[in-house]
């Protein structure tokens, strides 16, 4: 049988070092790197997002970073379909002119994102115009306590997971609920589809403390970036859905008058840990994964990939 090609996937919390692992993993492997950042991929958003720096990018090239706009219906099926095609493209140039590459890099802390390139979005039932029309009035009416209230009594799984305080998602699984009468993650974790090359996933964790310090700083260092300059310039826009971020809604409160500028700096910091720890829940419950202390050498990662290689 022919070995397919490998990608070769990092994954784990945010501001644990997964761009320095992909990076090295690249370069290891002689490949490039593929984006599966959700926040990544528009291009008004650099420093809340954590793009990699300039310096970052020009060492090995990437893939899927500022490619959309905030203003752009871009979804996570749009993202399986170009990301596969592209990684096909990759394996099995159609141009024979064309570097044929055996290996890929993928990095992103999105797991739905990641699972959706590796394995195939889940299919869902087809939800009615007039039920999230529905949805939208009762949150411009109650707000999202309301909405988050519903989908704990009805799907209290996924609502451990999910992030509770972006409309969209919370909004598509409420949905989903009332067009079929079964729990969003009802229809969650269906059989993989069948890809054009093999993966490997490589996870990088650390203990709590660590973590929650490493994001704490990691704010900071955002703030004297100039995050607040930038969100700023996105605060007429804050309604898009690229914009329900972590990093961003804490300071358009601030613009909003509802928050001091120390005060949103905290709820960042205390809402991107929690964002971590939903990361954390989401990956562990993924045997496939194989898991590195965030300080292994990029060498010992390399050599046991390698190994795992049929």
């Amino acid at each position: 049988m022919t070995q397919k090609p490998l990608l070769i996937s990092v994954v784990g919390p945010t501001a644990i070092g997964k761009t320095t692992t992909a990076i090295a993993l690249a370069k290891a492997f002689k490949t490039e790197v593929l984006s599966a950042d959700s926040r990544q991929f528009y291009k008004e958003m650099s420093i809340g997002t954590a793009v990699p720096s300039d310096e970052e990018l020009a060492e090995v090239p990437h893939h899927f970073i500022h490619s959309k706009s905030i203003f752009d219906d871009y979804s996570v099926g749009d993202f399986e379909r170009e990301a596969v095609e592209f990684l096909s493209e990759k394996f099995f140039p159609s141009d024979p002119d064309q570097r044929t590459f055996k290996t890929f890099v993928m990095v992103g802390g999105s797991g739905l994102y990641v699972d959706a390139v590796i394995k195939g979005l889940d299919e869902f039932p087809n939800v009615p115009a007039g039920i999230r029309e529905k949805l939208n009035e009762e949150l411009l009416g109650g707000g999202m306590a309301q909405l988050q209230s519903e989908l704990k009594k009805v799907d209290p799984e996924y609502f451990e997971k999910v992030d509770q305080h972006n409309p969209h998602r919370v909004i598509r699984a409420l949905e989903v609920y009332r067009a079929s009468g079964k729990p969003y993650s009802s229809f969650l974790n269906q059989k993989p589809k069948e890809r054009v090359f093999d993966s490997i996933l490589i996870g990088l964790t650390a203990d709590r403390a660590t973590i929650y310090s490493r994001i704490n700083q990691r704010v900071d260092m955002m703030m004297s970036a100039g995050l607040l300059d930038e969100a700023s310039a996105l605060y007429p826009h804050r309604e898009q859905n690229a914009l329900q971020t972590v990093g961003y809604r804490e300071l358009f409160e601030f613009f909003d008058g509802s928050l001091s500028e120390d005060k949103a700096v905290e709820e960042i910091k205390k809402n991107t840990r929690r964002f971590a720890k939903r990361q954390l829940t989401w990956f562990k419950k993924k045997p496939a994964i194989h898991w590195f202390d965030y300080t292994t050498d990029v060498e010992e990662i390399v050599a046991f990939i390698k190994k795992e290689l049929p």
